[in-house]
């Protein structure tokens, strides 16, 4: 039986498209460039706040990002201030962390998302202290698809690879389970499509949250 999941959070766990929308359209427009559309946001997001600006300056025009390093402090700035905006947790996710806890296996969050947006995002939409461990992007430790974030994890815990479930909604999550040697599990209700979970090597991949369970004797 596994004794944890790990979750990626945008797209995974919370949709959270429109808060990412809203503050990199508001950031870009301040350089002139955008807005964009939500598909496109889909596409900006995963690889942390950082590749977002990168991808959205290029996408405007700025294929040399001249303006990268005035644009990501910007972007942070307005972030942080509206990083709630339009979030809610995806239909069945409450119902499956319930369920895992009741079964007594710990539950964590490993986001590319600046930490303390993380933290935000996982104490309005869940509590304080909910999940046993929520992790965001934080200098010194890479971010996905480096499994240096799940071994801290597996750390704190206790845990081996082998024991763990790894669970999100596109290619980068699915490198990031595998390079730790965890059971993936790809979702169809984020940002991605099945072909990028299959391309990213999914060693599952599931329709709804619930369906997760199955995956964990």
């Amino acid at each position: 039986m596994k004794k944890a999941a790990i979750f990626d959070l945008d797209g995974t766990l919370s949709d959270s498209i429109m808060s990412m929308k809203y503050s990199g359209d508001k950031t870009m427009a301040e350089f002139g460039y955008g807005p964009f559309s939500v598909q496109d946001y889909k596409y900006f997001v995963g690889d942390g706040a950082a590749n977002l600006v990168k991808r959205a300056l290029i996408k405007g025009g700025d294929t040399e990002l001249t303006h990268f390093e005035a644009a990501y402090a910007r972007y942070k700035e307005i972030f942080q201030a509206n990083c709630m905006y339009q979030v809610k947790p995806y239909e069945g996710i409450p119902e499956l962390l319930e369920e895992l806890k009741k079964r007594g296996m710990k539950i964590a969050v490993l986001s590319n998302k600046p930490h303390h947006a993380t933290v935000d995002v996982i104490e309005s939409l869940f509590g304080k202290g909910y999940f046993d461990v929520v992790q965001g992007q934080v200098d010194g430790v890479p971010i996905k698809p480096d499994p240096a974030g799940v071994f801290r994890i597996l750390d704190q815990f206790g845990l081996t690879a082998d024991e763990v479930l790894y669970m999100g909604d596109t290619a980068t999550d699915m490198k990031t389970g595998k390079a730790a040697g965890a059971f993936t599990v790809g979702v169809l209700w984020g940002f991605r499509n099945r072909k990028e979970l299959e391309e990213g090597h999914a060693d599952a991949i599931i329709a709804h949250p619930l369906e997760l369970l199955k995956y964990c004797e």
